[in-house]
């Protein structure tokens, strides 16, 4: 359970994260423009799937009890 909401708040991270990089350029290293919406849009799909599984493994984990 703690597992879940663990992934809710590391999805919630790289949603910001990506958000960070399309805004200010930055990853470790200056990127170029194309490169920066690239990273920073998979950062956030990624942080919104891990968002996602954990909501749906806490509901059906609810479900089950």
């Amino acid at each position: 359970m703690i597992f879940n909401w663990l992934s809710v708040i590391t999805g919630f991270f790289y949603v910001v994260l990506g958000i960070v990089v399309i805004i200010y350029k930055f990853f470790i290293i200056f990127l170029e423009p194309n490169i920066a919406y690239a990273l920073g849009a998979l950062l956030i799909l990624y942080g919104i799937f891990r968002i996602g599984r954990a909501v749906y493994r806490i509901r059906h984990d609810k479900d089950e009890e």
